[in-house]
């Protein structure tokens, strides 16, 4: 195996080879592509701070049994890898303050971590876009009223996240179309939530008949409150919505096209099969197990062929 150069923000620890001939991969995103569990609140935050190099993007823990995007690209080209990505992540207005708990975690919403690659030395050759999944907790904050009828609340909450996904996305794509290299973008779509429903519930199943199973299981509806069982049919209605913007929105930004730049859609995430109690975490039965990661891994690089070959690198069968 080749080894990985790992960029953390604008740092750079070099193991072996020449910088110039690496590619360059950053991942932009949430906690869906961390290795994040929650569990007690000491416990989440130190561990929310070190979850970023154990995920179906990224992983280089031998003793962790993921075979990670990163590893797979390794095979066929050295690489550098900056992860960005960070737990209780959005999409937001850039004019948006970053809330306390988010500074806690080292988190950076969508803006902030857009703003991490414009600012760095060097800028990535591939961008891997997967965020969004907190933006469709649809019953947070929701009036009582519309908890009975959420129908213009979705469909508010679809128009606000086309707006400052695209306001985002145009700062990125602007700043790539002015660096003098090959630029390839890949959006992922929301998980599959209606998918990843039926596994939730085999293990809410299986904690209700042995309580000593997923001990901070209840602790979803302390961060997402829209996965309470009562409003999860709501929840994969908007990521559906919320998808088919995402979709959307790069097919009007490729209407203007640019011979260094290439943006695409990808719904490889959001129809990957999580319906299976054992891809899901064993202490939250919230965020993906090993499994679970090896499961958005093979989904994700499945899906990166156009990319590759485009930055002029042939990916195998």
């Amino acid at each position: 195996m080749r080894s990985v150069l790992i960029r953390s923000d604008n740092s750079l620890t070099q193991r072996a080879g020449s910088r110039s001939r690496r590619l360059y991969v950053a991942m932009i995103g949430d906690s869906v592509c961390t290795g994040i569990h929650v569990s007690t609140a000491w416990s989440t935050v130190w561990r929310a701070r070190r979850s970023r190099d154990r995920n179906w993007f990224l992983n280089v823990d031998p003793a962790t049994p993921i075979q990670s995007v990163c590893k797979r690209l390794e095979r066929l080209t050295p690489l550098i890898v900056s992860h960005h990505g960070g737990i209780g992540a959005m999409v937001d207005d850039e004019s948006e303050r970053v809330w306390f708990s988010r500074r806690i975690l080292g988190t950076r919403n969508f803006s902030g971590q857009i703003n991490q690659l414009k600012r760095s030395d060097r800028f990535p050759d591939l961008i891997l876009i997967s965020i969004g999944h907190n933006n469709v907790d649809w019953a947070w904050r929701c009036p009582p009223n519309e908890l009975k009828n959420p129908e213009q609340r979705l469909q508010r909450q679809c128009r606000h996240f086309r707006k400052i996904f695209a306001r985002n996305l145009q700062q990125l794509v602007g700043h790539a179309c002015r660096q003098d290299q090959r630029v390839a973008m890949v959006v992922f779509g929301l998980v599959n939530f209606e998918s990843y429903f039926k596994g939730r519930a085999q293990v809410e199943g299986l904690r209700a008949r042995d309580s000593s199973l997923y001990p901070h299981l209840e602790n979803t509806y302390e961060y997402l409150i829209s996965f309470h069982p009562d409003f999860r049919e709501n929840l994969i209605r908007l990521a559906k919505m919320v998808n088919d913007e995402m979709r959307s929105i790069v097919a009007e930004f490729n209407r203007v096209s640019s011979p260094t730049l290439q943006l695409r859609y990808s719904d490889s995430l959001a129809q990957a099969d999580l319906s299976r109690a054992e891809l899901l975490h064993d202490v939250d039965g919230w965020h993906a197990s090993a499994a679970g990661h090896n499961v958005l891994a093979e989904a994700a690089f499945r899906d990166l062929a156009p990319s590759l070959e485009f930055l002029g690198i042939a990916p195998t069968d």
